[in-house]
């Protein structure tokens, strides 16, 4: 497209007139950025115990309001209910040791309450629901607990249906629907990331609320089993629901994605969805690796153990990053937002993609206050 000289004239005064798109200011001052999907964690430091000056430190120069957080168990040995009984209690320890910078996340209102005291808000969430085992109910004591967002499956089948990996026609099981219900029941998330095509669409329609899909990206733009059709997307978004796009390789096939791939796939969402169910989960934290050849290595072994495992996802290889070179560290959403105001998008919309669109979801699952 060729912008005449008036048009171009144009757009670089409402750049300087727009905090949103100005460089010199901070583009998402005062507005509430939610991470859908993402981490406390130094990835520098993997073998890091609790909570590391780094990572509060990170966080809040981010301007992040709040974040959700995996518990464990995601894949791997041991007991999946033990596993994530322990990951709960370490995470409230966690709070509790940091209560100046941490504040756990129940209700919207947490959300504003994080907000203004200038507090991460951490949001317990699980990425496979394979510690409900054989009991619906287990959903009850999950939420009782302060686990709001209830991932269905990982990339493999587990007693719910299909993750991403596994035959996208398997669609939710009798039990998924059970624990469907409950987690409708408690008002937590059914969030659809990771999972196969036909159980997405599944649960959409099974779900007596809307549904989300945390973390994904679009395969109209990059055929990979990891992002989700249109048809996926659409039914999400007509039910209500919220779709946060990651900063993910599997945004491009050559598996080294990059910022422009994440503002591509945020635009065809918004096409797909609508601006009021679109936003961001990143799948990464806000410390960034420092020296990116030195972690080749730790990425070459993090790689043949997911392949062994078998949970490894077309996109990954060992050359590929878990998340994108030009689009991390504190500053990573500031970017997001400069790069959107660049794409010609208004402050009112980037404001909904970076945190109020999700905002307005968790309102109508969680509701306002407990």
């Amino acid at each position: 497209m060729t912008l005449s000289r008036r048009t171009a004239l144009a757009l670089g005064a409402a750049a300087l007139a727009s905090p949103a798109l100005a460089a010199s200011a901070d583009p998402i001052a005062g507005w509430t950025v939610i991470n859908a999907l993402g981490g406390l964690n130094d990835p520098n430091h993997p073998d890091a115990k609790g909570v590391t000056p780094r990572m509060l430190a990170d966080a809040h120069a981010s301007g992040q309001t709040a974040v959700n957080i995996t518990l464990p168990y995601v894949f791997g040995p041991g007991d999946p209910y033990q596993e994530t009984l322990k990951g709960i209690a370490q995470g409230d320890a966690d709070i509790a040791a940091h209560p100046k910078d941490l504040l756990k996340i129940l209700t919207v209102a947490d959300i504003a309450r994080a907000k203004a005291e200038k507090k991460i808000g951490l949001i317990w969430g699980f990425q496979n629901c394979a510690m409900v085992g054989q009991d619906a109910h287990r959903v009850d004591q999950f939420a009782k607990a302060g686990v709001r967002v209830f991932q269905l499956t990982y990339n493999n089948e587990n007693q719910l249906g299909g993750g991403s990996m596994a035959d996208e026609h398997l669609g939710l099981t009798p039990f998924g629907r059970e624990v469907v219900d409950r987690i409708n029941a408690n008002r937590c998330m059914v969030d659809l990331s990771h999972s196969g095509r036909q159980i997405c669409l599944d649960a959409a329609r099974t779900s007596k609320q809307p549904i989300s899909i945390n973390h994904t990206g679009c395969r109209a733009l990059t055929d990979l089993p990891r992002n989700k059709t249109d048809e996926e997307l659409r039914l999400v978004a007509d039910k209500g629901g919220f779709v946060g796009i990651y900063f993910m390789p599997f945004l491009n096939l050559s598996g080294h994605a990059s910022a422009a791939d994440v503002v591509a796939h945020i635009e065809h969402a918004l096409k797909v969805c609508g601006e009021d169910h679109v936003g961001i989960g990143t799948d990464g934290g806000t410390t960034q690796i420092d020296d990116l050849e030195a972690y080749k290595a730790a990425l070459t072994k993090e790689h043949e153990d997911r392949v062994k495992a078998g949970i490894s996802a077309p996109g990954e290889r060992a050359d590929t990053h878990p998340f994108v070179d030009d689009l991390r560290g504190p500053d990573q959403f500031r970017k997001l937002a400069r790069l959107l105001g660049q794409r010609g998008h208004k402050p009112a919309r980037i404001e909904k993609i970076l945190g109020g669109n999700f905002v307005r979801y968790a309102r109508d699952i969680w509701g306002a206050s407990a």
